[in-house]
């Protein structure tokens, strides 16, 4: 089914289930944001990053796709000076040169074969730094579910009109058509652990810091390499695995070093 589909019918189905839950546990008070500009942002990136992401893993091998997603840690650390007025320290750049010759590896054979849509990852990972950062900024504004309803019902909308704009003008594997029932169940299931993952992640950077919370997220590769290998046979190459392991060391040298600093100026 088209990706755009995907993502579209995840997020309907999202939607309207933390909706009823909020509804339920604050009432139509629940619905009303302090700073709507700031939820409009949230919303975007999430459907952005919801889009790219979706469309990556239908060209290419899931755990290439997630691979290239850890590239996010360092955008977070790098943005979050001009965005949360944080100061960005030289290791954050040192971080990224080094993550950035791992994105590079990684994308060697499929850039090569599929072209720019190879770089759909590298756009999905931006767009979720985007949101770690926005969380931070969100915090305590609202519960953890308000929170999380507001991203859906703003990326709800986008997702089916680019679902709909994909049918008319896109290619045939952009087509609409009535999914089988399966496909429902799959996109439904994507909904709750989706929402689920999304509300745990907004706890812990309200609690912790973003860059306290996203290098858990490399947890990932793990999940993503057996669930590739089991589900779909694809097993990445050597230099695959080297580009995920560059990666992954830059995103975890950049938090030991901020964590240390951060230990240090407080005392």
């Amino acid at each position: 089914w088209s990706p755009m589909a995907v993502a579209a019918l995840r997020f309907a189905i999202g939607s309207v289930i933390l909706s009823a839950l909020l509804l339920w546990r604050e009432g139509p008070e629940g619905f009303r944001p302090t700073h709507p500009w700031l939820q409009l942002a949230r919303g975007i990136c999430l459907a952005l990053a919801t889009l790219l992401f979706f469309s990556a893993i239908f060209v290419m091998p899931l755990a290439d796709a997630m691979a290239l997603t850890f590239i996010a840690p360092v955008f977070t650390a790098l943005l979050s000076g001009p965005l949360l007025g944080e100061k960005v320290r030289p290791v954050v750049y040192l971080a990224c040169a080094v993550a950035l010759i791992g994105v590079i590896i990684v994308l060697r054979p499929n850039f090569a074969e599929m072209g720019f849509v190879a770089l759909f990852p590298l756009g999905a990972a931006l767009s979720f730094s985007l949101i770690v950062i926005l969380n931070r900024a969100a915090a305590g504004q609202g519960s953890a579910l308000s929170m999380q309803v507001f991203m859906a019902l703003v990326a709800t909308p986008i997702l089916t009109v680019g679902a709909v704009l994909g049918d008319y003008l896109g290619p045939p594997s952009l087509d609409l058509n009535w999914p089988d029932w399966t496909i429902i169940v799959r996109c439904a299931v994507v909904a709750v652990t989706a929402s689920a993952a999304h509300m745990l992640i907004y706890l812990g950077t309200e609690r912790a810091g973003a860059s306290t919370v996203t290098p858990m997220s490399y947890v990932q590769i793990i999940v993503a390499t057996l669930l590739g290998w089991l589900l779909f046979s694809d097993v990445p190459d050597a230099m695959t695995m080297l580009g995920v392991v560059i990666i992954i060391a830059a995103g975890l040298y950049l938090w030991t070093r901020t964590r240390k600093q951060d230990g240090k100026a407080l005392q």
